[in-house]
């Protein structure tokens, strides 16, 4: 299968990575964002074609599918011509960045019959695939969920340190991790959910500090903290803590509240970018279509709103 990659930055280079193991596949055209960049990724990784322009890059004989890995500000823009010109669809998360424009996504997925799918990577991650299936299994009863997600970016660089050309969000692209993936795990359509955000950085504009808060109808809490002036390398943890067990989510690693490791196996992404292609392959909806993905949506608006009540 000849696909599009759109973005040659550090997303790009984790699908790129990913779809070495995955057979059939090959990228044959890069769209990228910045010429020298986009040069020097095409040649590293022997992609024969590279524009700008991702409408030619769809153009090119054979493309049957594009993995968007641009900026978050781009993904709706760039989902809706690739499906209006009969592409498949792997976007980076957030697929939009309202509720309105990731209806008017779901809406298009259902007029094209295309695999539409957004990269909500936490639901193939080893780690987190199994407190779901403890959790669905019966054998932990969840009391409180705590997440915590950190970095230090009060510049617009990206993970290399390189200067980046859009700013990043931290409730619509950073907490989309947390929501979608409690969203799923608790299965619960009328789960609370609210937020208050701190002040906006004086250049960037963006609130830098975050919390979140939800509770489930079982009674489940879910506190959620997240910051960008957190001093120190990137960290992200989540803690479930059940009736029966405590456990702890690190850098792929899951521990039970004896420090005991859990043995796993499997990629995140791999297992991702392989239900694309095997969606496309068996003519199904992936597991985190842009239809299965609005509930995630639709809690991040509600916790917009309720931090806009809070400024009031």
């Amino acid at each position: 299968m000849k696909v599009c990659l759109a973005g040659e930055g550090a997303q790009g280079l984790t699908h790129m990575q990913a779809l070495r193991s995955i057979e059939g596949v090959e990228v044959v055209t890069l769209a990228g964002g910045i010429e020298a960049d986009a040069a020097a990724f095409a040649k590293e990784w022997k992609i024969p074609h590279y524009s700008l322009d991702l409408e030619e890059c769809l153009r090119q004989p054979g493309v049957e599918a594009v993995i968007l890995t641009t900026p978050n500000q781009l993904h709706t823009a760039q989902s809706t011509l690739a499906l209006n010109m009969g592409k498949h669809v792997l976007v980076e998360l957030p697929m939009g960045l309202t509720l309105a424009d990731s209806q008017r996504l779901a809406d298009l997925e259902e007029k094209t019959g295309l695999v539409c799918m957004v990269c909500h990577t936490q639901r193939y991650s080893p780690p987190h695939r199994e407190v779901y299936r403890r959790v669905r299994a019966g054998e932990l009863r969840l009391h409180h969920i705590v997440a915590q997600t950190y970095f230090f970016r009060r510049q617009n660089v990206n993970r290399f340190g390189r200067p980046r050309t859009w700013t990043d969000d931290l409730l619509w692209h950073i907490a989309c991790h947390i929501v979608d993936f409690v969203s799923y795990l608790l299965d619960d359509p009328g789960l609370e959910a609210w937020g208050q955000a701190g002040p906006a950085h004086p250049t960037l504009g963006i609130p830098m500090d975050l919390t979140i808060g939800m509770r489930s109808r079982q009674g489940c809490l879910v506190s959620a903290a997240l910051s960008f002036n957190n001093h120190g390398p990137i960290d992200a943890t989540y803690r479930f803590i059940g009736e029966e067990n405590t456990l702890f989510i690190q850098r792929e690693r899951l521990t039970d509240y004896q420090g005991n490791v859990v043995p796993l196996e499997g990629s995140s992404f791999e297992t991702q970018d392989r239900e694309f292609f095997d969606a496309i392959r068996e003519g199904r909806r992936p597991l985190t279509s842009f239809r299965a993905c609005l509930p995630t949506m639709e809690l991040l608006d509600r916790i917009q709103k309720s931090i806009e009540d809070r400024k009031r």
